[in-house]
């Protein structure tokens, strides 16, 4: 994508929200709640101590895969908490936002919020386009109904979790470029075994630390070997979740160099939210054309968009399942 391209994409989101939307509105839609934010996350890690507590307290057959699930869902929560800290937005407190978002959000699934936001801002300014550092996780759908079993099945088998956290593993230690997409981009400067391992260390820190402070919680209220579970569903349940959130944002849309027409919002049943739109991440049209905003001011500005006929052109799909029919027998509509 040229420079050229990139500032169009940028101009069309702020020349539309201000075609929409009042100064008033704006400013309304743009009121980040430190309370708030506060309340959205405790009831993100609310549930994964539920799970744990679940798998914990009759361990089985049922409860056991029951609690990977959630923990999957909950895991791509994390992921969505280091998204929206990435933009500032979940809180007012520039210091929460760093704190909870690494510590919160990132750390806890092995990535650093700070590295994540420059790559993730690359996002919003070429989505859809082939230099999306993300396209690969959107291209490719339709698909047969076997290609995407595969898929599946690879997510939940853990081979897709540790292929990933592999390629994490080379970015903090400086082999990889930082992508989340899918891309190996191997860093071709050559750096010292010291310079190599003092790297890893400062990369891994975090990461590391807050693992150990997750086993040692949940060792002193539960047992040391429900820590598992956390490690267990960061290999499967959470990559079958990341899948279908990403097919669901990008993927079959009209027009995928369109930024009215490359990314959609997906009207959610609470099940849907619990595992793959958390923070209200469904609501994505509304994100990439105000991304700024909380989280939680995105139904709000949801109804006034439709309200002034955004969504005439715009995407919406009721449900994910609707989504995945799509994905597998729809009529290809993007351009290969």
């Amino acid at each position: 994508m040229s420079p050229t391209h990139a500032t169009s994409h940028l101009k069309w989101y702020n020349d539309t929200v201000r075609q929409l939307l009042t100064k008033e509105e704006l400013h309304l839609l743009m009121q980040k709640s430190d309370w708030r934010g506060t309340v959205e996350v405790a009831y993100i890690w609310i549930w994964v101590f539920f799970a744990f507590f679940l798998a914990w307290y009759r361990p089985g057959i049922i409860t056991i895969p029951l609690a990977l699930i959630i923990l999957g869902g909950k895991q791509l929560a994390c992921a969505i908490i280091m998204h929206d800290t990435s933009h500032n937005s979940l809180f007012q407190s520039s210091f929460l936002n760093e704190f909870i978002g690494q510590w919160m959000g990132a750390y806890p699934i092995m990535l650093d919020m700070n590295r994540y936001r420059p790559y993730h801002m690359q996002h919003h300014i070429t989505t859809g386009t082939d230099d999306d550092p993300d396209i690969s996780l959107t291209r490719g759908y339709p698909t047969t109904a076997w290609s995407m079993f595969r898929k599946f099945l690879r997510d939940m088998s853990g081979v897709t979790g540790i292929v990933a956290q592999i390629a994490i593993l080379g970015m903090h230690f400086g082999y990889i470029k930082f992508e989340l997409g899918g891309k190996i981009n191997r860093l071709r400067q050559q750096i010292s075994s010291k310079e190599r391992i003092t790297t890893a260390i400062q990369n891994l820190a975090g990461p590391l630390c807050a693992q150990l402070v997750l086993f040692a919680l949940i060792s002193f209220i539960f047992d040391p070997w429900v820590y598992l579970l956390w490690i267990g569903s960061l290999l499967t349940t959470y990559n079958w979740s990341l899948r279908v959130r990403s097919i669901a944002e990008h993927s079959c849309v009209t027009d995928r160099n369109d930024p009215h027409l490359n990314t959609r919002t997906i009207y959610a049943s609470w099940p849907e939210r619990m595992l793959f739109a958390p923070l209200y991440v469904n609501f994505h049209a509304e994100h990439h054309l105000l991304m700024a905003a909380p989280p939680y001011a995105y139904p709000k500005l949801h109804w006034i968009l439709k309200e002034r006929g955004y969504f005439q052109k715009g995407l919406i799909e009721k449900g994910y399942g609707n989504i995945l029919k799509m994905a597998i027998k729809g009529k290809d509509t993007s351009p290969s």
